[in-house]
């Protein structure tokens, strides 16, 4: 199968999606877009994954490759082809779903549990996650549940912590796929941001606990799995 996956940040790629993805002998290929590469086409790939960053979907002014990224993210959505958002990818697919994207009342940065909706529990892609998970957030957008798609997860502050659209789209806000190096670019260049509200942890409660990673990604090689068994392409 081929694998498209675009990065808005030199320091948050696939993280164990890569591992994955790599096992089992998938063709990988990237967009860096802050680099300004330009996107494929959409019938370059047969599975796209947005990945995080710091920007906010509404800033097209201060990043101009938004715009044509919206473009593919709509295709790929008309086409039926696979798709996984995280975090801003998430909140893309979100927008292009035409559901609101904006502030959420706190931001979320640490190691916070989400909990599973009956939904999600009912979903095979969910059978081997816990109901209750401790995994890692960093965001301060949220969104609204798209029409016609399933919520999966929610948190304290967070109604909305994801969403499966027609079983070919899944958007997680928060991050199963983080390795020990993502975590540590991501708290390298956003150490701004650790400001001690109520929902951001301090360095050494997000550094602290490597077992945490082990088992979200653990969790999300399971969801790859049973993601690729549902829809069955064609490779």
């Amino acid at each position: 199968m081929k694998i498209h996956y675009i990065m808005h940040e030199p320091f948050e790629g696939l993280g164990t999606i890569e591992d994955w993805a790599v096992q089992h002998h998938h063709e990988l290929s990237c967009t860096h877009l802050y680099t300004g590469e330009k996107l494929p086409d959409s019938d370059y790939f047969d599975w796209l994954i947005i990945m995080g960053g710091g920007m906010n979907i509404y800033q097209e002014d201060k990043y101009p490759w938004l715009k044509d990224e919206k473009i593919l993210i709509r295709e790929v959505l008309d086409s039926g082809k696979m798709l996984l958002g995280i975090c801003l990818g998430a909140q893309l697919i979100a927008d292009m779903l035409g559901s609101k994207v904006y502030r959420n009342s706190n931001k979320e940065i640490g190691w916070f549990p989400v909990f599973l909706t009956n939904e999600a529990i009912s979903l095979t892609l969910f059978r081997d996650v816990p109901d209750e998970l401790k995994v890692f957030h960093w965001h301060g957008d949220t969104f609204d549940l798209p029409k016609g798609a399933v919520s999966i997860a929610y948190s304290a502050i967070t109604p909305c912590q994801g969403f499966m659209y027609k079983n070919r789209t899944l958007a997680l806000q928060f991050h199963y796929e983080v390795d020990e190096q993502l975590v540590l670019g991501m708290v390298k260049n956003g150490t701004d941001e650790l400001d001690h509200s109520p929902f951001v942890q301090n360095t050494p409660e997000i550094l602290g606990d490597p077992a945490k990673i082990k088992f979200n990604n653990f969790i999300m090689h399971k969801i790859l799995d049973e993601f690729v068994r549902l829809n069955n392409p064609v490779c």
